[in-house]
């Protein structure tokens, strides 16, 4: 019963997370057009947060200390990395191509947890990533835009190479000799990731007296501020902590593909407050998405007591890379070990 509990909340916070991530382009859009680059924006969006969490990151200094390269791996990769190869790839390719592209990231974490870790993972899993990458592919429409630019693939595959650092490293924080406090780690990781950006968005440029005026939101007059309180607070803030904690719950394989529900939540939002309107494709893709999200999530393994794990298929699961049996923790997520159970279980955070 715990477990299940877990795993619920666990998801929960996961679809909280891509909720908050997906409606940050529908904020951000109009800013943009109110003549606010996006780098900018993404400045304004990471130093924002970086400001509110700031009582937070004092509260958790010694982190400083004892995880370093957890802090900055977090707000190179995690935070901006994910902003910065991304927006440096819409300017090569088209937008539904690289966003295709970083959403690659769930197949790359599977990658990372069978090759790097050598834990195994489910078929369900595998079926849920190619799933939900399939129905990606048809929600951003990636057939009615691609050009060939190898830059520009290469700097989206970056993007999702930083992605599943964001998966990754969320995970790495449980240590438990030394567990560092998620919302510790996204405080500096946001602290780190807005001095990075500086350098790169140069926000000394900007002009700031559009933040004073209003834009259009699908035919409706909003004050710019509170288009922007929303992209710091609830795009930036809120989605990065829920999107932390739900790591530590599920795992990061898990995670990543629920995640990949950012795209639909993105589309439908446009849809909706922008007028963009989706098409059959689209709808086909956004179902494909969430059925591979249910599959991943639904059918992880349950430990047998007492001896070895069983697949999805009813094997054996193999050996850690310690020598040890697998093994899967009260949350359902597959570790080498007790000791690697135990650690995804405790209590993620990007693009």
């Amino acid at each position: 019963m715990h477990a299940s509990q877990g795993r619920s909340a666990g998801l929960g916070l996961a679809l909280a997370s891509a909720f908050a991530f997906g409606g940050s382009g529908v904020a951000a859009k109009p800013l943009i057009e109110a003549g606010l680059d996006p780098l900018h924006v993404v400045w304004l969006r990471v130093a924002g947060a970086a400001l509110v969490m700031l009582p937070v990151a004092w509260r958790h200094r010694d982190l400083l200390r004892r995880k370093p390269g957890l802090l900055v791996g977090f707000g190179l990769l995690a935070v901006a990395g994910v902003q910065a190869f991304y927006f440096a790839s819409l300017s090569r390719i088209p937008v539904g191509v690289a966003l295709l592209i970083e959403y690659l990231a769930p197949a790359l974490v599977l990658g990372w947890v069978r090759f790097v870790q050598r834990r195994p993972v489910t078929r369900a899993a595998a079926l849920g990533v190619v799933l939900a990458v399939g129905g990606l592919a048809c929600v951003v429409q990636v057939w009615s835009g691609l050009s060939f630019d190898l830059l520009g693939l290469l700097l989206a595959l970056a993007a999702a190479c930083c992605q599943v650092g964001y998966f990754v490293l969320s995970d790495q924080g449980t240590d438990e000799a030394e567990p560092a406090d998620p919302l510790g780690v996204i405080a500096y990781g946001l602290l780190i990731g807005a001095l990075v950006l500086t350098v790169v968005a140069r926000p000394w440029g900007m002009d700031t007296s559009i933040l004073a005026g209003r834009a259009d939101l699908g035919g409706s007059s909003v004050p710019a501020w509170l288009l922007l309180g929303w992209i710091v607070l609830i795009a930036t803030v809120l989605a990065y902590v829920t999107g932390v904690v739900s790591v530590r719950r599920l795992s990061p394989q898990v995670a990543g593909v629920v995640a990949c529900l950012e795209a639909v939540i993105a589309t439908v939002l446009a849809w909706v407050l922008l007028g963009e309107h989706l098409d059959a494709p689209q709808l086909l893709g956004g179902a494909l998405v969430l059925v591979g999200a249910f599959i991943a999530q639904s059918t992880a393994p349950k430990a047998a007591s007492g001896g070895p794990v069983a697949g999805s298929d009813g094997a054996n699961a193999p050996e850690g890379a310690d020598g040890t049996a697998a093994s899967t923790g009260p949350d359902g997520a597959v570790g080498a070990g007790t000791e690697g159970g135990e650690r995804l279980s405790a209590g993620r955070t990007t693009p």
